[in-house]
């Protein structure tokens, strides 16, 4: 595996009633506070992209997998940021991608 594909850092997002909005949806920075996806440059923005309070997020931490809920969705032009709450690693024997 190349360095530049270890670096890329991806989320999955799940809304409840409706079933997973985003596969592996690249983003730019992720803590477990949250994440960000900057749209400098690039054709979409950030109003495009349907992330919501309440939505499920899941992501890979080396061998772990995390879980967290959206709590709150900010927009500027060119930047979609999400703080993300009660971000818990998920048992390592459960299928969770």
């Amino acid at each position: 595996m190349s360095s530049q594909q270890q670096s890329l850092l991806t989320v999955d997002i799940e809304r409840r009633g409706y079933g997973r909005r985003y596969s592996s949806l690249p983003v730019d920075e992720r803590t477990r506070d949250g994440f960000m996806i900057d749209f400098e440059g690039a054709r979409t923005r950030p109003d495009q992209i349907d992330i919501q309070p309440g939505d499920t997020v899941r992501w890979r931490d080396g061998e772990r997998h995390i879980e967290g809920i959206v709590e709150h969705v900010s927009r500027t032009p060119t930047r979609l940021i999400v703080a993300v709450g009660g971000a818990t690693p998920l048992p390592p024997e459960g299928f969770y991608f």
